[in-house]
């Protein structure tokens, strides 16, 4: 059975954002979707941008498919803006990270939709635990035959974009060391997490015709592949991120996306090999990324060569310079070294956990803090800022 790819405008670029919905008094997670999504529907139109997610506590803002990562924030940034007076009035706070710090899953109820009512059905625990919330960047292909080698190249850097958008280092109310937790369970679900690297496109026609024959999946969209390619909107969709706390953070993942994908399509022009890694290095990186964050030593390539993760993505920021210029989205990367000059989100919530007497509620009032900002903030000068009862001592910031 074919599966048609419907080629797209060359590095055109679709941001999705993931949002919480945070009780402005408890911190908690609040099961409004419902009613946030009923006030932001006028005469019975409701934006393109806003979408329902699985999770009631839920809501995605998205850009339309755009030529910048600016035109991208831009319809972001307007959505959210449009639904704060909503929100604002059901006293929610739009929040977000890749979990939240304390919110038990068990108590989170699910969009009553049939599509998500099969998935917990089949997946049964750990589809009850899907608690988690990304980034999802679209980077549009103008020829099918670049889709699988691009998808294959961009496993060589997935987990160093893993280890910077790294933001969920707890899990119901626990420091569970890892730095992406979310990367550890969204991959319990039997289609989810580290993407299968095909050759050729009727490999994966043929991937696709024996899961769905054998009733794995209905469709090729229930395949959620850290990276994959979507047929129907001609894309490249790199879905590895952490949901990012604040928007900077979100035009650096974008950026970073758009740039790798446009600097792999320039390789396969110019007629060179691109970048692959077997498939025992890429999973060992995806778990030493989620585990270790921003310390973690990555494989970087077939001869099993080694760099902190760190050093890795100065290199890349050097190397894609010259193609940020030519997207225009030289600015919105240079927010990448803002998140290493503060850490990353994971590091921030951790070293505001590990100061403030009432942890958990000071991780959740983070996030909102940086949700307000539009950036990431400095977490020494957070937590002076922050009023507590029992203040105690702030020691050494993440970096």
């Amino acid at each position: 059975m074919p599966l048609p790819f419907t080629p797209s405008q060359r590095s055109t670029i679709g941001v999705e954002w993931e949002l919480q919905l945070v009780d402005q008094d408890s911190n908690d997670l609040r099961q409004a979707a419902d009613a946030v999504i009923a006030g932001a529907t006028h005469d019975g139109e409701l934006s393109p941008h806003i979408h329902r997610e699985m999770l009631l506590n839920t809501v995605e803002v998205t850009s339309g498919a755009r030529e910048t990562v600016a035109e991208c924030l831009h319809d972001i940034a307007t959505t959210v803006t449009s639904l704060r007076p909503v929100t604002d009035a059901l006293r929610i706070d739009l929040a977000t990270a890749g979990t939240h710090p304390f919110a038990r899953p068990a108590y989170q109820r699910v969009t009553d939709s049939e599509r998500y009512a099969e998935l917990v059905d089949r997946t049964q625990y750990w589809g009850r635990q899907m608690l988690l919330y990304g980034v999802h960047v679209h980077v549009g292909v103008e020829e099918r035959d670049k889709v699988l080698p691009i998808l294959c190249a961009l496993t060589t850097r997935f987990a160093q974009l893993q280890s910077l958008s790294a933001s969920s280092p707890f899990w119901a109310g626990v420091d569970t060391a890892y730095a992406s937790n979310r990367a550890m369970v969204f991959q319990q679900l039997p289609t989810a997490g580290i993407p299968r690297q095909f050759r050729t496109w009727d490999e994966l026609e043929h991937y696709t015709d024996d899961m769905i024959s054998t009733g794995v999946i209905k469709g090729f969209d229930e395949i959620r592949w850290d990276v994959r390619p979507s047929p129907k909107l001609g894309t490249v969709e790199n879905r590895v991120f952490d949901a990012a706390t604040n928007i900077l953070e979100v035009a650096a993942f974008a950026a970073l996306t758009h740039c790798l994908v446009e600097h792999y399509s320039r390789m396969i022009d110019a007629g060179e090999q691109l970048p692959v890694l077997p498939e025992w290095f890429v999973a060992e990186n995806k778990w030493r990324s989620a585990r270790y964050g921003m310390d973690a030593v990555l494989v970087l390539d077939a001869q099993g060569h080694q760099e902190h993760v760190r050093d890795t993505l100065e290199s890349m920021l050097e190397d894609l310079a010259p193609v940020a210029r030519d997207l225009r989205c030289a600015e919105e990367l240079d927010g990448v070294h803002e998140i290493l000059r503060l850490g990353a989100s994971y590091q921030r919530q951790r070293f505001v956990a590990e100061n403030s007497k009432d942890p958990l509620d000071a991780v959740a009032e983070l996030i909102r803090a940086e949700m307000r900002a539009d950036r990431p903030l400095d977490p020494t000068e957070f937590l002076e800022s922050r009023t507590v009862k029992d203040p105690v001592a702030v020691h050494n910031p993440p970096c």
